[in-house]
Parts: C-alpha cells; structure tokens; sequence
C-alpha cells in the first residue's frame, strides 16, 4: 500500500488513529502545505467548522493555492452527517458557501470530498492510497519481450485475415515465413483455405 504521508499538526487528529486501525502505512511529518499526502495527491482537510472560518479569513485561498503544486488536489470537508453545512455560528448567508464551493470547484479545479466524520475520511484516505499501489504496480509491468516464434506469429497475424490460430496452424505447418511464402498457393489453401491468396496478392506487389 502506498504510504500517506500525514502532517505533524494532524497527530492528534481521529483521522491518523483511524488510518493506524486500517492497518495503513503512514508516516507523520512537517509539511509546508497539505495535511496528507498520498502519492502525487494532496488532501486538505477541513471540519465544517474549520471550512466557515478559514473561508472568512481567507485561509483556505492561499492553502488551496499552495496545494496546486501537487499534481493532484482534494479537499476534504469533515463531519456533514453532524453539522450542517449553511448553519453556522458566524450566520455567514449560505448562499455565499455555495459560492465559495463553486468558486473552489471551477475556478480553482480542486474537487471536493465531503465526508460524515473522521472515520469516513480516514477511509477514503486508505482506499485512495490503496488505489495508488494497484496503480503503481500496473506501471511497473515491463513489456513481454517476444521469443522467436511468438514475434514470427505476431508477424503473420499482422496479414488481412490471419488471426492467431491460423498464424499458429502454418507456422506449425512450414516453421518460417520465408517457407510460407515459398510454398505453391494449392497447398497453402489445403491447410487455411482462401485465406491462403492473400499471400499470393502480397507476393504479387514485389
């Protein structure tokens, strides 16, 4: 599993022993921007609460800005299933929340996770990570290098009409290339049938 990476300020947090009961792999350190990293993404995590006054103060602005250095952004906005979103001790006009997420979704393109409480964040943070591995492992497969038959059968099925279990029957049949294509159009057709002219129409091109 990918390793998230989780800032110093996030020790105390419920999200980091949530993630340590997953049995996820985290390592706490100082970081300049972000609360977690995972891979090439950056998470900023925020409680209903922390969201209204850092959206006053514009401090999210600028950690938002700051997060855009990762390739990829998420905002996390905490416990929704407590707290309503609009309701607010500052009575800060929902309407302009709505527009601060908006503004946040189109013109800053960070899309924005909410989540019901640490728990669940904490469950997105592994899946996300676990994502990342699987993803990481799909990269890291090397192309199969071909054997002499297999590159000799990758040639032939390259011929209008030839699929792989023709391109298989005639080199099973003749061995190489070369033998099928010096072998008289009659006997070819008695192994794979019309199919064989397409030899003869190629050879006829040189």
């Amino acid at each position: 599993m990918t390793k998230i990476i989780v800032d110093s300020r996030e020790k105390n947090s419920c999200v980091l022993s949530e993630l340590v009961a997953l049995g996820a792999e985290v390592e706490i350190k100082t970081l300049n921007v972000a609360d977690y990293i995972i891979g090439d993404v950056a998470i900023e995590r925020k409680t209903i609460q922390d969201f209204i006054v850092s959206m006053i103060n514009k401090r999210l602005v600028r950690q938002l800005e700051e997060i855009k250095q990762y390739r990829k952004q998420i905002l996390v906005i905490e416990s929704t299933e407590k707290h309503d979103t609009y309701c607010n001790d500052k009575k800060i006009n929902s309407n302009a929340i709505r527009g601060f997420i908006l503004s946040i979704l189109l013109d800053m393109n960070i899309p924005i996770l909410f989540t019901k409480d640490s728990q669940d964040t904490a469950m997105f943070l592994w899946l996300l990570a676990r994502k990342k591995e699987k993803s990481n492992i799909s990269l890291r497969v090397k192309r199969k290098v071909l054997n002499k038959r297999e590159l000799l059968q990758f040639i032939l099925e390259g011929f209008p009409g030839i699929g792989p279990a023709t391109a298989k029957k005639l080199l099973q049949r003749f061995k190489t290339i070369k033998n099928i294509f010096n072998t008289p159009i009659e006997i070819l057709k008695k192994e794979i049938g019309k199919k064989a002219y397409i030899f003869k129409i190629i050879e006829d091109c040189y």
